[in-house]
Parts: C-alpha cells; sequence; structure tokens
C-alpha cells in the first residue's frame, strides 16, 4: 500500500524510484518485520500470559516437557501479525501471487488458530479433529490454486531439479498435486514443533532459500542464464520470504531455549503453508524435499511409527517424531535443536546448488 504510493511519487521526487525495485523492499521488509516483531513481542506475550493462553502438554510426551506446561502459545500470531504489517507497506497488493500466497498463509492460521484455541479452552493438547483440519487446508489450498490457473493463466507444467528440460504437463490434475505439496508442508512443520526454536529455524532458513528461488525465477536474463523457468511475477514473494525470515527470527528471539512463548498450530500451519506455496509459485515442488529435508523426516518418522506399530505392534523409534527419539536416548535438547539447525543449513545449500547444476 506504502510501496504503490511512494512509487506513484517517484517522477516527481527520483528518490522514491528506489521501491520500484524488489532488492530494496527485500531488504526493508526485512527490516520492518523483524523490528515489529522485537517491538510488540513483550507485549503480546504479556497479553498471551493475562488470557491464560498456555501450552497443554501430551501426556505421552517426554517428562522432561512437562517444565513447560502453561508456557504462552499461539505466538504464530506475533509472526503473521508482524508479515501483515510488513505486507501492508512494501508488498506489491496488485500482485495476484502475493495475494494467492498471503490467503493461503493467513487461512492457514486462521485454522490453526481455531486448532489453538480449542486446545487452550479445554485444557488439552487434541484439538480440531485432524480429518477437519486436513479438509479445511485442502479445500483452501484447492480453492486458491484453481483461481490462479484459471484467471491468470499460472503453468501446471512439473519441473524436475538437476535437469534442464525436464517437466511434465500435469493440466488440472496439478491442483490436487499443488495441494497436496502445500498442506504437507504445512503439518510437517507442524510435526517438527516440537522443541524450543527447532521448528522456527528451518522455516526461516526454507523460506530465505525460497525468497531467492523467487527473484531469480521473477528475473528474465537470470532466469535466461540459469536456465531455469522464467515466471513472470512471481519475483514479488521475495519480499515476502524476506519478511517471514525477519519475522522467524525475531519469534526465536523469544522462543530459543528456555522458550518464553511457543508458536502453536496458528504459527507451524501457517508457515509450512507459505513455504509450501512458494515452493508451487516457483516451480520447486520437488525440490521441497530436499530443502526441507528435516520436515519430511519429521513427517516419515512419525507415519513410520504408526504403521510399524498398527502391523507389528512393535516401535521403530523410542517415540516420535524422530526429534523426541534422539531426547530419550539422552542428547540434550538444546544440542538436538542446533544439529537440526545445522542439517537445515546444508540442505538449503544443495538445493542453492541445482540453480547451476541444471
Amino acid at each position: 500500500m506504502l510501496y504503490q504510493l511512494l512509487h506513484s511519487f517517484s517522477e516527481t521526487v527520483p528518490a522514491f524510484n528506489v521501491f520500484r525495485y524488489i532488492t530494496f523492499r527485500i531488504f526493508i521488509s526485512f527490516l520492518t518485520a523483524f523490528l515489529v516483531c522485537l517491538m510488540i513481542g513483550p507485549k503480546f506475550i504479556e497479553e498471551l500470559i493475562r488470557k491464560q493462553l498456555g501450552q497443554s502438554i501430551r501426556d505421552d510426551g517426554p517428562q522432561s516437557h512437562k517444565k513447560k506446561q502453561g508456557t504462552p502459545t499461539m505466538g504464530g500470531g506475533l509472526i503473521l501479525f508482524a508479515v501483515l504489517i510488513t505486507g501492508l507497506l512494501w508488498f506489491d497488493l496488485m500482485s495476484p501471487l502475493v495475494w494467492a500466497t498471503m490467503s493461503i498463509t493467513f487461512l492457514f492460521g486462521l485454522v490453526g488458530y481455531m486448532d489453538d484455541y480449542l486446545k487452550v479452552s479445554k485444557k488439552n493438547s487434541k484439538g480440531l479433529s485432524g480429518k477437519l483440519r486436513l479438509t479445511c487446508e485442502f479445500l483452501i489450498s484447492a480453492v486458491v490454486m484453481t483461481l490462479l490457473i484459471k484467471f491468470y493463466g499460472f503453468s501446471t507444467e512439473l519441473h524436475f531439479p538437476f535437469f534442464k528440460n525436464l517437466s511434465f504437463e500435469l493440466g488440472w490434475f496439478y491442483v490436487p498435486f499443488a495441494s497436496l505439496v502445500i498442506v504437507g508442508a504445512a503439518n510437517a512443520v507442524n510435526l517438527t514443533d516440537g522443541l524450543d526454536g527447532l521448528a522456527i529455524a528451518p522455516v526461516t532458513i526454507s523460506a530465505g532459500t525460497l525468497a531467492l528461488f523467487a527473484y531469480v525465477a521473477g528475473h528474465h536474463q537470470i532466469a535466461g542464464y540459469l536456465q531455469i523457468p522464467f515466471i513472470a511475477g512471481v519475483g514479488e514473494l521475495a519480499p515476502i520470504g524476506a519478511a517471514f525470515v525477519a519475522a522467524g527470527l525475531g519469534f526465536l528471539w523469544f522462543n530459543s531455549y528456555p522458550a518464553t512463548i511457543f508458536m502453536g498450530d496458528i504459527g507451524s500451519l501457517s508457515l509450512g503453508g507459505v513455504i509450501g506455496t512458494m515452493a508451487v509459485l516457483t516451480k520447486n515442488e520437488i525440490l521441497l524435499v530436499v530443502l526441507g529435508g528435516v520436515f519430511v523426516v519429521e513427517a516419515l518418522s512419525v507415519i513410520t511409527q504408526v504403521i510399524s506399530f498398527k502391523l507389528t505392534g512393535k516401535r521403530v523409534f523410542k517415540m516420535a517424531p524422530i526429534h523426541h527419539h534422539f531426547e530419550l536416548k539422552g542428547i540434550d535438547e538444546p544440542k538436538v535443536i542446533v544439529r537440526f539447525w545445522i542439517v537445515s543449513i546444508i540442505l538449503a545449500i544443495i538445493s542453492l546448488s541445482t540453480l547451476k547444476l541444471r
């Protein structure tokens, strides 16, 4: 909003011409989101405590987590608020891709809010039923992707990393495929959110990497040089990615071990949703398996544990998701967290290498 206003004065005030550059708006979006988080974070936490919106800990979880009972949750609202303020200032609100990304993000956040509210109001860890939550997420994703394809002409081709010209035209089958990617990413992040700062750092690393992918895919010359699909307008997602990186870091300021606030499902579902959406819109759906490898392993550990127990009555891991398995093996929580961060950085570097390897 402010971006369009200032840009409209660029002919009379040449200095305002800087706002038309995506690179400038990436930096200013980052700074805005981070400062908003730091400024309102303490008051936000105080308000959560005043309303007694504390985390309910699973009875079947590690006993060491019982001390976290009552820690303020729904902190993902802080991240969403910071991004919303940043978006009103610096995002191109005329871009359909921006609207698509923000719609999925905030609607997923709404689903997460409902889940969190039921948990804190009933003082248990159940929340919304899994079927209802997944139905809402798939419906949101499918509607947004259908509108993009029908009215914006968004490509339904599926591209493969490490290959220059390998792609498949999925047609309308792209809608359920893209929806699966987005919903899968959201719920994988949700499963990862179990230790102080464990999920938010890989999320920020993934968002920053996808912001770079968005910038290069939206730049005709760079995309041509790297031989990746040029996607008109997708560069406008780069400031969004930067805002989520900054808001995530601002949240980590309070969420780092020992956490004074948890993100809750309002945070994990919305953050996973934005990562999945950016991967789809930048045509990196398959690469997300590598970039979000930490989330993939967390999700697979739960799936493996459930299938193994149902078929054989035995558990593969001491506890799922896998970060609890490492805890029960005697590895301290901070060490598990930092090691997962390190793996996320390595996976991001591998993902970025595909830009040149194609």
